[in-house]
């Protein structure tokens, strides 16, 4: 940290919140937060969902004013109403879902609405030697004439890092920044987080992976029902005291799973493939079974053919080539079968969006806890709603799953992230299926979600159910899976048994390096 100045006076903090404020409605997001953020450090942010860390650097970063309280920027009093004032103060945000033209260059994406000049070709020779200055300075080396979506998500992050600190970011906001990484491409943001502090570049890192506060923050902010309940030196604290700040409780960091012997084959894929609109292969040669009382895990980079996986598998997206056979019933291009078939046949989906694919926003909890299931003896009879009953099994689910508020009439929308979330898996639990295929169970949820998700899960497996998991979180897939398949470009390039696992070792497949080969990531 860089403290003291050259005359040996203290230097006034980075960033100071004071008695800050903010309420949408009758929830009170932000409650008399107070925060210091000395200059040249790495300040961590954690808490569960809903517990007001988004709205806090939302307000930081312009996306909200606060009701009322102060801001401090080096020490002197700030108004922050939009973003282009706090850029002007030298914040800069790296949000989670990269903003990102794929079709421009690392340089024009860099440029774009900062190019400083009406005559592009003086303004563009400036920006590349302003360009290859900051990435001689942090370390943050790139091809400028690069076309951004051929690049691997690492170095469209690092394209993002960049952008910012070309606008003069002297605070840089990390959302949730590695999402979407491999284990190697995390270390490696770490390793430019350093290098970033090292400069006097004061870092706010947003995220619910206990394991990174530790290994890159020098401090930590614990919030809880929109307050700061406390703030700590990472090097006094573990992740336990972190976690059960967070929850107000302990927390099991690991699944309890004991070893079983699965069963006979349950779902089986033969030889799958997928071409989009584009006319791109996105499945290549896909053959796997699922047994009876197993997860099978499934490892890899967001956009390596998982998603188009889930939706052929549930019925979603077409077959075009290959066999799905559950039990008896055999699948091809020429019997295609849709969600509501396969879910008579006993075949449950937690989908990877589950705004977009689990969830009516609109709706209430009560109609959305039985999506895909309205025509079964649980909604009615089959011509009526009952809604008195699909009010009563909603209520009896929220209490089981412990889904914040327990109301079934208040709309999806309402709910936080984690408790939509517990919304979804409780539906397609209840439903008691042989399969389950599941998409990103815990994206975007808070510890305590993740350890009740993770105990249900392996309930679920012990059941006897057969459970497909596909997850960009490589800790999940190894806590979880008794098998894991690795996928790169679509194709599966790599399987391991739950106890030869190798994090690093996957992690270099995940990104498709062969861990046999002499490259290095």
């Amino acid at each position: 940290m860089n403290m003291v100045d050259a005359g040996g006076d203290k230097q006034p903090p980075a960033i100071e919140l004071r008695r800050i404020n903010k309420r949408f409605g009758r929830v009170h997001a932000n409650r008399d937060i107070d925060l210091v953020v000395e200059r040249g450090s790495v300040t961590g942010i954690i808490g569960e969902n809903g517990a007001g860390k988004s709205t806090l650097v939302s307000i930081l970063y312009g996306f909200y004013t606060a009701d009322s309280g102060e801001i401090l920027i080096d020490g002197a009093p700030v108004r922050i109403d939009k973003t282009s004032v706090a850029i002007d103060h030298g914040i800069g945000m790296v949000h989670q879902h990269f903003m990102l033209v794929p079709t421009f260059t690392v340089l024009e994406n860099i440029m774009m609405g900062a190019e400083g000049s009406g005559l592009l070709a003086p303004a563009e020779m400036a920006a590349r030697a302003r360009l290859t200055d900051l990435a001689e300075t942090y370390g943050l080396e790139i091809d400028p004439d690069a076309l951004v979506g051929d690049l691997p998500v690492g170095l469209q992050q690092r394209v993002e890092i960049l952008k910012a600190l070309y606008r003069g970011a002297r605070i840089l906001i990390l959302d949730e920044p590695t999402g979407v990484l491999t284990p190697q491409e995390a270390d490696r943001l770490f390793d430019v987080v350093r290098v970033l502090s090292g400069n006097g570049v004061t870092v706010l890192l947003i995220t619910h992976k206990l394991r990174e506060i530790m290994a890159a923050t020098d401090q930590v902010a614990v919030m809880r029902h929109g307050e700061v309940v406390r703030s700590l030196k990472t090097a006094k604290t573990d992740r336990e005291e972190l976690a059960r700040l967070m929850v107000g409780r302990d927390v099991l960091f690991s699944a309890e799973t004991t070893e079983r012997q699965p069963g006979a084959s349950v779902l089986s894929v033969r030889d799958l493939g997928y071409q989009d609109e584009a006319g791109a292969m996105r499945l290549k040669d896909i053959s796997f079974d699922v047994r009876a009382g197993e997860i099978l895990g499934i490892a890899g980079v967001s956009g390596n053919g998982q998603s188009e996986l889930l939706d052929i598998l549930s019925g979603i997206a077409p077959l075009q080539i290959g066999e799905i056979t559950f039990g008896e019933d055999v699948f091809t291009a020429g019997r295609q079968a849709d969600p509501s078939f396969l879910r008579q046949l006993g075949i449950a989906h937690i989908p990877e969006d589950r705004q977009q694919r689990g969830l009516v926003l609109n709706f209430s909890a009560a109609e959305c806890a039985i999506l895909g299931y309205q025509d079964g003896p649980n909604a009615g009879d089959r011509i009526f709603l009952d809604q008195a009953r699909i009010r009563d099994r909603c209520q009896k689910m929220m209490v089981d799953f412990d889904v914040r508020p327990p109301s079934p009439e208040l709309r999806a929308g309402g709910f936080s992230g984690g408790n939509q979330q517990k919304i979804v898996v409780a539906r397609e639990l209840a439903a008691s299926p042989k399969v389950l295929l599941v998409g990103q169970p815990t994206r975007g949820v808070d510890i305590g979600a993740i350890e009740f998700i993770h105990s249900q899960l392996i309930a679920m497996r012990d059941a006897g159910c057969a459970i497909l998991l596909v997850s960009v979180e490589l800790d999940e897939i190894l806590a979880l899976s008794d098998r894991i398949l690795v996928m790169n470009d679509g194709q599966i390039v790599g399987e391991a048994g739950r106890d030869e696992a190798d994090p690093n070792r996957i992690g270099l497949m995940m990104a498709g390096i062969d861990p046999g080969s002499e490259a290095r990531p």
